[in-house]
């Protein structure tokens, strides 16, 4: 059996693993690598892997940098099933609808910029691509194995990874010439004991292969902060000086973790009377898939049902339906909320709402997490005095938070913890770890070594194993 690593090698982004047996051509997820435009242009369209000849796909979740090349894997000519968990197929077919739109508008935009006789831009992929792809979706539930085809060669099962809604560790059973190996691909791992999703569940029937990320393998990240009783202080603040409270928020995960917090305030009777809106198309369709697998989410959330249908919904909270109510609020007086995309303020709606609140000494900017460098949200983040939006520069004189602790991304301790409690009464064999800058991997490798037969690999991209 081999093992290519034809993405996430190395780095965190574009996740995409191919394994091959004597009969069986195997891609674990198909991800967007994101970057700068044209190193991403390059390396998204082009495959490393003739997308005929593949048999299936196994997608881990919904996240675009995991799953947002199916489509173009498909207009190349794959015609197989893609393996997913049910709620990953409902958010996945969201998610690429809307890259492909994102796409089509780019192309059409950096076509107007062409001079001379240069031929027109084309998106990678477009909505009929998706379309068409989403009809390959072969969704399964958790824990129950499923096959590949008739002969069994080939069987799939997965478990909860506790990343975001749908999340899964897959484990693979191959059989290849009279011998069965076992393999496990963790994904993208959770964090424990955080907010609506359950915990991600340790593998404890081993494997000979494990690929494993790798994202915060040298990082501890901050206890999750009270965050309800820091909404709280902070909307009680924006009433009390009629400001608006302005949080970028990415439209999957972020946002239903905001909502879910402000509704249990409200049940609680405590939460200020003031609006809030979240303004994301995109987050609103995200939500509707929460509400749908609402009976998946943990346990602090199920005793939450029994009293409330909607742990997303309360009666001063509105989901924006459209543009023209987005840009009503720019003019809107008074203490408000706006819950808005993008996470860290590259684009979407937030953006506006920036350029007509960070002006104003009695606003508050909320930013949830990890800020990445050279990013507006970064720039907000550092208080620089001047926030360059829509090509002119607007005075910083809202107030700036950063609130931390709701990190999607198993930590250094978690992942430690996952290794220990999968490795008890069973092993794991050859472990490649990917998902990771090479420090985080390296380091990670360290912390593992004594769960491993093997000294953990950091494979290089395009790099191949026989195993």
């Amino acid at each position: 059996m081999k093992i290519t690593f034809l993405g996430a090698a190395g780095e965190v982004t574009g996740s995409q693993h191919l394994i091959e047996t004597s009969h069986r051509r195997i891609l674990l997820d198909c991800g967007f690598f994101q970057g700068p435009r044209a190193e991403s242009r390059r390396k998204n369209e082009t495959f490393h892997c003739d997308p005929k000849s593949l048999d299936a796909v196994v997608l881990s979740h919904a996240h675009i940098d995991h799953c947002g090349n199916l489509p173009r894997l498909y207009r190349q000519g794959f015609r197989g099933p893609v393996f997913s968990t049910d709620a990953t197929a409902d958010i996945a077919e969201i998610m690429l609808l809307d890259s492909a739109k994102i796409q089509e508008e780019d192309a059409v935009y950096l076509t107007r910029k062409l001079r001379g006789n240069h031929p027109p831009i084309e998106p990678l992929y477009t909505s009929e691509d998706v379309e068409r792809l989403m009809k390959k979706f072969e969704p399964c539930g958790f824990e129950e194995w499923h096959s590949l085809a008739d002969d069994d060669e080939v069987r799939i099962r997965f478990t909860p990874a506790g990343h975001i809604l749908g999340s899964a560790i897959t484990e693979l059973e191959v059989r290849d010439q009279g011998e069965t190996k076992r393999i496990v691909f963790t994904g993208d791992l959770g964090r424990r004991d955080m907010p609506l999703l359950r915990d991600p569940v340790p593998v404890t029937s081993g494997a000979d292969v494990l690929i494993c990320e790798s994202t915060y393998g040298s990082r501890v990240h901050p206890p999750p902060q009270d965050l309800k009783s820091q909404l709280l202080e902070i909307l009680t603040e924006a009433e009390a000086k009629g400001g608006r409270v302005i949080i970028p928020a990415f439209a999957l995960g972020r946002t239903q973790q905001v909502v879910y917090f402000l509704n249990d305030l409200f049940n609680e009777g405590v939460l200020p009377r003031i609006p809030v809106f979240v303004d994301s198309p995109l987050a609103n369709r995200v939500t509707k898939i929460f509400r749908r697998y609402d009976h998946t989410l943990d346990a602090d959330v199920q005793e939450v049902l029994k009293d409330d249908p909607d742990p997303f919904g309360f009666s001063h909270l509105t989901y924006v339906r459209n543009q023209r109510e987005s840009m009503e609020l720019n003019n809107r007086e008074g203490a408000f909320v706006v819950i808005a995309a993008s996470g860290m303020c590259e684009g979407g709606r937030v953006v506006h709402h920036l350029k007509h609140g960070i002006t104003r000494e009695e606003n508050t900017v909320v930013l949830m997490g990890y800020q990445a460098p050279h990013t507006t949200g970064r720039r907000i983040a550092d208080r620089e005095p001047y926030i360059r939006l829509f090509g002119r520069e607007h005075p910083l004189k809202a107030k700036v938070l950063q609130l931390e602790g709701l990190s999607a991304h198993a930590d250094v301790t978690d992942l430690k913890w996952w290794f220990e409690e999968s490795t008890r009464e069973s092993h794991f064999g050859h472990v490649f770890l990917v998902h990771g800058e090479p420090d985080s991997a390296t380091s990670l490798a360290s912390v593992i070594h004594d769960q491993c037969d093997t000294d953990p690999v950091i494979p290089k991209y395009r790099e191949s194993f026989e195993v």
